[in-house]
């Protein structure tokens, strides 16, 4: 064999050498620690109620507001900018908005009233009395449609006795509650104490009812009112909220009543915040001289 036969041997065994150790070498190889997999994506923090309450706020100033929200006007003007609003609508009502502060333990706002000019013809209450004897005689005086003992109370669950107003002396209400406690009360019309409907003076309440109707606040202690039309002149217009008003005032403790007893006159005021007077196309407009 030649010389240059054995170099290129040579040279062939050195390159597949180098070529083995290439292929064989081991590659270094990466590990991931377990905090690495486990790492999770943040979730986004919680608002607290003080930063829900900064954000309402906010947004609230950003909202569009009527021109009349802050702006207060005398009873008189408010009345000449809702006539000229609903010039073309005689019949249109002004509606009375009074706003109260209902704070815990604080029992919605109601009462009885009789405006100087009524906005429309009041129905009459039928009503029925559980009364005996002279409190009986009493009652059919006054002028009560229905009047007997517990003898009623059939007639009243089987629906023969129909009344929008339901009285009972003191000494019935105990024989009545267990039977039509299930069947008034749903309806608001069971007799209680708190409401005035049980009371041994049935004769002195009938004709304190008459010709008045029941006004009542929502939860959140509002008062909406119907208390005039359009085409009333102002100064009755005028009559009918101040008499309203006061009709208010006088149930949610803003005027005492010196004929009033103890009990009444030791209930806690309950704040006006806002009257306002609007209309059915109009705006609500703050009355400044509530």
């Amino acid at each position: 064999m030649s010389l240059a036969l054995l170099q290129l041997a040579a040279r062939c065994r050195q390159c597949s050498g180098t070529y083995s150790l290439m292929r064989y070498t081991p590659q270094r190889q990466l590990h991931y620690t377990p905090a690495v997999l486990a790492r999770k994506e943040k979730k986004a923090p919680v608002p607290t109620k003080k930063q829900l309450a900064l954000k309402e706020r906010k947004r609230a100033k950003k909202a569009k507001k009527s021109i009349y929200d802050s702006e207060k006007m005398t009873l008189s003007d408010a009345i000449n900018v809702l006539r000229a609003v609903e010039v073309a609508s005689p019949n249109a009502t002004y509606e009375l908005v009074i706003k109260t502060e209902m704070g815990k333990g604080t029992t919605i706002p109601k009462g009885r009233y009789n405006l100087p000019r009524e906005t429309k013809a009041q129905a009459k209450d039928r009503i029925l009395v559980f009364a005996e004897g002279r409190q009986a005689e009493e009652a059919k005086k006054a002028g009560a449609d229905i009047v007997g003992g517990l003898e009623l109370i059939e007639g009243i669950i089987n629906g023969r006795h129909q009344a929008t107003l339901f009285l009972c002396s003191r000494s019935l209400i105990r024989g009545i509650t267990p039977k039509l406690g299930r069947v008034l009360g749903p309806r608001g019309l069971m007799p209680s104490e708190r409401r005035g409907t049980v009371t041994d003076d049935i004769g002195g309440f009938i004709r304190r009812l008459k010709g008045t109707s029941e006004w009542k606040g929502d939860k959140e202690g509002t008062i909406r009112q119907p208390i005039a039309k359009m085409h009333f002149p102002v100064p009755d217009v005028v009559r009918n909220v101040r008499y309203f008003l006061n009709v208010v005032k006088r149930a949610t403790g803003n005027i005492r009543d010196p004929s009033a007893d103890k009990e009444t006159s030791q209930k806690p005021t309950q704040a006006i915040t806002r009257v306002l007077l609007s209309s059915r196309q109009g705006p609500s407009i703050q009355i400044a001289d509530a």
